[in-house]
């Protein structure tokens, strides 16, 4: 199991030819049209036909073999602690397994596992210092995790967001989980971290863990955060309602989980698709939690949406990638250039009833993951967790 995945070491430019289809992660144009990407030094400099595009001087060669070219998924929620270990489940190497299911980057929504987790604010600051340059220094399989989010507490004051923000923390815990539960409180709290640039979600739903509480759609919306969390429950949902109200009461994210309720999930769906919202729809997993750890969590998400949301294949694949990417502000999740070269390459499972990997995702099977590339590096090869793939890419040249 690779911890601490390796770095390029000098100046390299990854060639990826004989592209069957490239997804590029936007709604506004989710499939692209090219059979050949270019990155050099670990970011996207060329998207096009192999005829047209500079290739010459290629450290990495991939031959795609007509597979599909995706951005890296994008885990909107996760709860991290120390490198590749959950203490929720006791397990060792859940990221790196992540990673084959597609996932290159993983968002924090608080290291609440934490064991003996400090409630006191000089503990807490601490803590979320800790985690951000712990992950900041170790990528599991080379996935990135944004982590270091701390979950607020009642005698918190701005100077202490002020701190946080100074020392590089980004993010903050669900609001919810701690001390904070009451709307006007977490509205003040909430309103500091943005004046610091601190991105905000908030834990929706029924309680989850020890210290959790109802959460519902006035605390919701007057709280105000950046992210609805778990619209659909982490574990338990909010009434339709509910649901509905904070889908037409703010302008904010709206985060579906695995963890959570599914009927709830496309109901949230459905309410978005009616407003023209679908680019506020992201994903996450809510894992490491009580149901375990979900390595296609992910990918679970897309097909369930696509299949039984009545969604095109392609688009919910931008639910994974571009509108995480754009609503946390991270330089991966899209295939443009000047992105980050983070990819999955897959294809249709072998022996699924569709023609095509977007049919069959349509129709709810998984695809089959042949590659991840990460900075232009390629990470894993033959995904262990998805079911085998009908074709694979291959590295020719290195």
């Amino acid at each position: 199991m690779a911890h601490d995945a390796p770095q390029a070491t000098g100046p390299s430019k990854l060639v990826i030819r004989n592209i069957g289809l490239i997804l590029s992660g936007a709604l506004e144009k989710p499939i692209l049209d090219g059979d050949t990407i270019v990155a050099e030094n670990g970011k996207i400099t060329a998207i096009g036909r192999f005829k047209d595009l500079n290739t010459e001087g290629a450290t990495t060669i991939v031959e795609a073999n007509g597979t599909t070219v995706a951005p890296g998924l994008i885990d909107s929620h996760v709860h991290p602690v120390a490198g590749d270990w959950t203490p929720r489940q006791n397990q060792i190497g859940w990221i790196d397994s992540n990673l084959h299911g597609g996932v290159t980057t993983m968002i924090s929504a608080g290291e609440v596992h934490m064991p003996g987790r400090p409630r006191d604010v000089v503990g807490l600051k601490a803590m979320a210092i800790f985690a951000q340059r712990a992950f900041w220094n170790l990528r599991p399989g080379g996935v990135k995790v944004h982590a270091g989010a701390p979950v607020i507490e009642c005698e918190m004051v701005e100077e202490d967001f002020k701190e946080l923000a100074a020392a590089g923390v980004k993010l903050l815990g669900e609001v919810g989980l701690g001390g904070v539960k009451d709307g006007p409180t977490a509205r003040k709290m909430v309103g500091w971290a943005r004046k610091y640039g601190i991105q905000s979600t908030i834990h929706t739903g029924g309680p989850s863990i020890p210290g959790s509480g109802l959460i519902d759609k006035d605390v919701v919306l007057e709280a105000d955060t950046d992210v609805v969390g778990h619209i659909n429950g982490g574990h338990t949902a909010l009434p339709d309602d509910q649901i509905r109200c904070i889908c037409e009461g703010c302008k904010r994210g709206l985060e579906i989980v695995h963890n959570g309720n599914e009927r709830s999930a496309l109901f949230t769906l459905r309410i978005a698709r009616e407003m023209g919202d679908l680019h506020r729809v992201i994903l996450g997993t809510d894992a490491p939690a009580g149901s375990g750890v979900q390595p296609l969590g992910i990918l679970r998400m897309v097909s369930m949406l696509s299949s039984l949301g009545d969604l095109p294949a392609e688009i919910a694949f931008c639910l994974a990638t571009g509108n995480t990417a754009r609503m946390r502000q991270l330089d991966c999740g899209l295939i443009e250039v000047g992105r980050s070269a983070d990819f999955v390459i897959m294809d249709k499972a072998q022996h699924s009833p569709g023609k095509t990997i977007l049919e069959s995702v349509q129709l709810g099977d998984l695809p089959g993951i042949g590659m991840t590339i990460i900075d232009g590096i390629v990470r894993t090869q033959r995904s262990r967790n998805t079911p085998p793939a009908g074709r694979v890419p291959e590295v020719v040249a290195k």
